[in-house]
């Protein structure tokens, strides 16, 4: 019988995309992979190559609009994991999260082994208590940071893996409006109204693209339609609301370049290889975040007041690092990466 390894990511859906060398690390062991998510970024773990089976909960200590910690909540999710005799856990993190809590919830369970990233002193609720060099704690990026702990747990990636995102394929067709043969996508959302452009500069993106000849997608989730709309207007393909996220990768999968904030669409595009124009607020390290292994040009001053924050809300007045970016340098940085593509 294989053994069964429980993976814990509970972040949103970049987060968990960004995992996706781990998993398939673990996988290639030969045992089965069960991924914990949170609800942001279940449906995420549910395309990533090498899980078995997805288990989905809302961890207090570490959604952003946490649901309270009770008593019957724990016991809950406590007694499902125990009812799935697990062999072995990883518990993924950012650098800036404790892995601790979601430990002793697993201890309760009856996992006999976990290992995770920690700097805080973890006493026995962790079996692998694996550090990172000082060097690398803010700027090692967040796909090599998971395979690490998988390989201090003793899991390799398996020959022939390139070491990049992936999905699980195939992709389903495209439902809904009619697509353009060649098209570039723009995703405006993000979780975090910091990480976002606003909707009235990408509208202007949006026509600049388009008056130079580049048929543009909008695309996001239900609760973006307002926001879809109001950067498509009638001149660009809305989506908003219409993909669920495997018809998104479809989506971005067929585009030319995927215009988007640090969000879990550019994470996306990254694991089927399309090129990535990356409006990136450095309210958290580029370093870490940005498109992964994919090409990309990164838009946004890395150096505004909002450095490293981490604040979900812009704390400077005008949000200058994004709301400087330029439509015309948009187009550049568009058709510097088709270019690329083109010659390769």
């Amino acid at each position: 019988m294989s053994r069964r390894v429980l993976i814990v990511r509970q972040d949103n859906l970049g987060d968990v995309l960004l995992a996706g060398l781990c998993v398939r690390a673990v996988a290639a062991s030969g045992a089965s992979v069960t991924v914990l998510a949170g609800p942001r970024g279940a449906a995420a773990a549910r395309l990533l190559p090498g899980v078995d089976a997805v288990l989905t909960w809302c961890a207090p200590w570490i959604d952003p609009e946490p649901p309270p910690v009770t008593g019957d909540g724990i016991a809950a999710i406590r007694e499902d994991i125990a009812r799935r005799r697990f062999d072995a856990a990883l518990i993924l993190t950012s650098f800036h999260q404790s892995p601790l809590p979601t430990a002793m919830l697993l201890r309760l369970a009856g996992i006999p082994w976990i290992g995770a990233i920690s700097e805080d002193y973890p006493g026995s609720l962790l079996d692998l208590r694996h550090r990172l060099p000082e060097t690398l704690v803010e700027t090692l990026p967040e796909a090599e940071r998971a395979l690490d702990l998988a390989h201090a747990a003793g899991y390799r990636l398996p020959e022939g893996d390139d070491g990049r995102l992936a999905l699980a394929g195939p992709l389903p067709e495209i439902d809904g409006p009619a697509l353009p043969d060649r098209y570039i996508v723009v995703h405006p959302g993000a979780s975090a109204p910091a990480r976002r452009m606003s909707a009235p500069h990408l509208a202007a993106v949006v026509d600049a693209l388009q008056d130079q000849g580049h048929a543009v997608v909008v695309t996001g989730s239900g609760s973006e339609r307002d926001l879809t709309a109001a950067v498509a207007r009638d001149r660009a393909t809305d989506l908003g609301g219409r993909t669920a996220l495997d018809q998104l990768a479809a989506v971005i999968d067929r585009a030319e370049a995927v215009v988007a904030s640090n969000t879990g669409a550019a994470h996306l595009a990254a694991a089927v290889a399309t090129p990535v124009v990356s409006l990136f607020a450095p309210v958290v390290p580029a370093a870490k975040w940005r498109p992964y292994r994919v090409p990309h040009v990164l838009l946004g001053d890395q150096h505004a007041p909002c450095r490293d924050t981490r604040a979900r809300h812009c704390p400077v007045p005008g949000h200058p690092c994004l709301e400087t970016v330029t439509p015309r340098a948009v187009i550049a940085a568009v058709e510097s990466l088709m270019t690329a593509a083109a010659t390769t």
